[in-house]
């Protein structure tokens, strides 16, 4: 019996109550019906019975910037979250303005950099020529534009208009010149961070050059030979019976000088010719990224070594004006000194070699004590030069053949930091604590000064190499001590002495006020004083008309006294040499020690070392 039923497939499907047929029978079957069911196309009925209702594809949406096109839902984030940010920014910039703050003041400008300010000031008051517009001295104007146009002059020198007057007179001395153009070079090189951040930078390098330049005519400077070379502008001598109109008899403002200012000159002058070439050597430095104005500096400096090497003597010799006034114990130092400062501007081993020369070193006294060992000044320039020569040593480190001379400077160093502290006796004090360089001789102050820039120079050496002190004997000390030392010789220059008196100009409220000085004490009145006419502002009692600012004057006595009296020089008269050496002092102890010396400008021009070895011993012989 057989049942017939609808396919739902379409077809008959037939069911028999008797199945004879066999498995193989019926899997043959199935596999038929599977593909006939499989080559018909299912219609949305059967499709829905199959696999269920379908979802409908959304339809993604985008948004046309222009120059790209992005999806509408990352856009939508994209914009928002810039909204959220700008939003909470907003707020926080909001609560940053309305919420009180305290301002963390920077702390007022300590003594040594306010007598800074001060201290460069006076160069500007000395200066001679034509004055720049922007001189900041009301009471000064041009003067000394005939300078060296006379009779007489060499033909190599066209003129010597510029430059500075060396103290209360008039003369252009080109020794102690030179010297405090030095200094004010190698503070720079050594502190140029801290003139930047006093705001001086500029104003020191316009004193220096203003220095260099005239420098540049007191020798045929574009000659790599020369055989004359200017020494001193004016004159001053005045015997008892001399009624010879000069710089030292007359009483009158330099923009007033009417009487002939001869020029001295000389031949053979080997400490003024290397003392001005290490002027114009450090000043190289000091302008190296001017290249064409430093290359022309070292040319002239390199010329007035070779002057100084091939003439040699004094330029002081005998009774010469020069003598009078500053004379030069010998020229020894200035080889060692002007040497390595050829050095640092040329790289040159020669001159390094020539510093170092034993020989030299012996003759300018590097070896032997002596009452004024140690006494840096703009006649002796050994303890400078050794100070200047243990930097290298100390970061450099060059080796053989330096070695063994380098080592000895440095051993020097040592001893003549010894010798200005306290605890040792090598120089007396006053009872107010002023170290006696001079031995109570006049005018202390100016070695003051030099001493207490190399001891804070010399301290910031060795904190820059990582050495915490050095030793005197068997005793250690701390570099803190060597800027104490500083600190209480300037402390006391600038008030802190049994006076309460400041020996610089304009500094305080107490300082002298009866300066030496020609063109301070004669008012600027439209009247022209001559010679003897200004005698009477000499004689004066009152204060001087114009405030020298920033004059170191020559200082008080053993006895800490002093006298503000105008004709009294040794007491009242300040110099450029003093000044240079103060303006150095102040710039080392100013601001705190976060601004370190310049470890790499001095050896800018220094090649790479690269130390000879030693010669091999001599071959073994039984």
């Amino acid at each position: 019996m057989s049942m017939y039923g609808r396919d739902p497939w379409g077809g008959p499907l037939e069911i028999n109550a008797t199945d004879s047929a066999t498995d193989e029978d019926r899997s043959r079957n199935l596999n038929e019906l599977d593909r006939a069911a499989l080559s018909r196309p299912l219609d949305e009925t059967q499709q829905s019975w199959l696999l269920g209702p379908t979802e409908q594809k959304k339809k993604k949406k985008y948004v046309d910037l222009g120059c790209i096109i992005v999806s509408r839902k990352i856009f939508v984030w994209t914009v928002g979250t810039i909204l959220f940010a700008a939003f909470v920014a907003g707020f926080v910039t909001l609560i940053v303005k309305t919420v009180p703050r305290h301002h963390k003041k920077h702390p007022p400008p300590d003594n040594y950099t306010l007598a800074l300010h001060k201290a460069l000031m006076f160069f500007n008051a000395q200066k001679s020529g034509k004055l720049p517009k922007h001189n900041n001295v009301s009471w000064r104007g041009n003067s000394g534009m005939q300078d060296g146009k006379g009779d007489g002059v060499s033909a190599a020198i066209k003129d010597l208009v510029g430059g500075y007057y060396d103290a209360g007179d008039a003369i252009k001395f080109n020794f102690p010149q030179a010297f405090s153009i030095t200094m004010l070079s190698w503070s720079v090189i050594e502190y140029s961070g801290k003139y930047e951040a006093t705001g001086e930078l500029n104003h020191v390098k316009e004193l220096i050059k203003w220095g260099t330049d005239y420098f540049l005519k007191t020798f045929n400077s574009t000659a790599d030979t020369i055989t004359t070379l200017a020494a001193q502008v004016g004159s001053g001598v005045t015997g008892e019976d001399s009624t010879t109109p000069n710089d030292h008899y007359c009483w009158m403002r330099p923009e007033d000088i009417d009487y002939d200012r001869p020029v001295t000159e000389c031949h053979s002058c080997s400490d003024l010719a290397a003392e001005m070439a290490a002027a114009l050597a450090a000043a190289s430095i000091v302008f190296k990224d001017n290249k064409a104005y430093s290359k022309k500096l070292v040319h002239g400096a390199t010329t007035l070594f070779k002057f100084s090497r091939d003439q040699r003597g004094r330029y002081s010799p005998g009774r010469s004006e020069a003598a009078t006034f500053y004379n030069s114990t010998g020229y020894f130092d200035e080889f060692v000194w002007g040497g390595a400062w050829m050095y640092f501007a040329t790289g040159n081993n020669s001159y390094l070699k020539l510093a170092t020369t034993p020989g030299i070193a012996k003759h300018a006294g590097a070896f032997w004590g002596g009452p004024d060992y140690g006494v840096f000044s703009w006649d002796n320039k050994l303890a400078g030069a050794q100070v200047l020569l243990s930097r290298l040593r100390l970061f450099l480190s060059p080796g053989y053949p330096y070695e063994e001379i380098l080592r000895t400077f440095h051993n020097q160093t040592s001893i003549v930091m010894c010798s200005y502290l306290p605890v040792f006796t090598s120089f007396n004090r006053t009872k107010g604590g002023l170290i006696q360089l001079n031995h109570g001789r006049p005018q202390p102050l100016q070695y003051v000064v030099n001493a207490a820039f190399l001891a804070t120079l010399y301290s910031d050496y060795l904190d820059a190499a990582d050495t915490p002190g050095w030793y005197c004997g068997p005793n250690f000390f701390s570099t803190e001590k060597l800027r104490e030392f500083a600190r209480t010789q300037i402390d006391y220059i600038l008030g802190k002495n049994p006076r309460k008196m400041s020996y610089v100009v304009g500094f305080g409220n107490h300082y002298p006020k009866h300066v030496h000085h020609r063109a301070a004490s004669i008012p600027k009145n439209k009247v022209k004083y001559n010679c003897k006419g200004g005698w009477k502002w000499r004689e004066s009692s009152k204060p001087n008309p114009n405030i020298l600012v920033g004059a170191m004057v020559a200082g008080p006595d053993r006895h800490d006294g002093f006298h503000d009296v105008r004709k009294n020089y040794n007491y009242t008269e300040p110099t450029l040499a003093g000044n240079a050496g103060l303006v150095a002092a102040l710039v080392a102890l100013s601001g705190d020690k976060s601004i370190p010396i310049d470890k790499n400008t001095l050896f800018s021009a220094v090649p790479p070392m690269f130390p000879t070895p030693p010669p091999p011993p001599a071959p073994w012989k039984p």
